[in-house]
């Protein structure tokens, strides 16, 4: 599986945001441009399209340019940081909600002055899994709330929020109910998607002809590919899934992805870093 290109449908900046999830915060958060473009050109990008995804990163605020012994670099902003710390709890700890856990209900009013206020919450709700039970009605597995309490903080949206923690007393199957609050016919598509394109990455790891290369290339891909879907994924109790759902085989398919290919990809993610 020699020069495997499985990146190449996807974004650059979601690519360089990954590399330095990865290895800027094991570097004192720090990457020289040389080492990210040496990077981002195993991956099969090319080095103008890696300075224009910079650019846009750094406009957004998520990276912040700065030189270290006189070589140029980037690292990541603050804000960055804490979304990667928040992002490596639920990429790599995944806890499903039970039935004791309840339900966190949230409400917000937020005036037609602060429109922006209102599309961020939203956003943010739907980044942390919450459906939508009714209009202006968000509901989450009640496990999450310290986490979205946290961010509805962060964030200055606590002040247009009320947020409720309860038991779902009626009426209805509360299983079909789930299946219009969140879309989970889509989910199960990206699950599907996703235990394709990589079942066959972990049988050739464990061939010989597999490279550190390949295993490089194979794990910035797979994570990337990864990192959005538990966010999409609320964490329903095992009761409330779909019969067969392929969401835990797509799990179970990252962990051993992730134990196998990180620790040979990050040996040559070094050799490129510091060449």
């Amino acid at each position: 599986m020699d020069g495997v290109r499985l990146a190449d449908d996807i974004p650059p900046r979601r690519l360089i945001v990954t590399l330095f999830g990865l290895y800027a915060r094991a570097q004192n958060n720090w990457l020289a441009v040389a080492a990210v473009i040496r990077l981002m050109e195993e991956l099969g990008v090319p080095s103008p399209a890696v300075r224009s995804s910079i650019s846009r990163l750094k406009r957004r605020g998520m990276l912040i340019g700065a030189r270290h012994d006189g070589s140029a670099g980037y690292s990541l902003a603050p804000q960055t940081l804490e979304m990667l710390a928040e992002g490596d709890v639920r990429i790599f700890e995944r806890k499903r909600a039970t039935p004791r856990d309840g339900w966190l209900t949230v409400v917000f009013s937020i005036p037609e002055s602060e429109r922006g206020k209102r599309h961020e919450l939203r956003t943010q709700l739907t980044r942390l899994g919450f459906g939508t039970a009714a209009a202006g009605v968000w509901v989450a597995p009640g496990n999450i709330a310290r986490e979205a309490e946290q961010m509805l903080r962060r964030r200055g949206l606590s002040g247009y929020v009320d947020m409720f923690r309860g038991e779902h007393l009626g009426f209805g199957d509360l299983r079909s109910k789930v299946r219009t609050w969140w879309d989970l016919d889509e989910l199960t598509e990206l699950y599907a998607q996703y235990l394709a394109r990589y079942r066959p990455v972990l049988q050739a790891a464990g061939t010989d002809a597999f490279t550190a290369g390949d295993a490089f290339r194979a794990y910035v891909s797979a994570l990337t590919e990864w990192r959005r879907l538990p966010y999409l994924d609320p964490g329903l109790p095992h009761e409330l899934l779909p019969p067969g759902w392929n969401g835990i085989a797509a799990g179970e398919l990252f962990d051993r992805l992730n134990a196998t290919l990180s620790g040979p990809a990050r040996e040559h993610a070094t050799t490129l870093i510091t060449r």
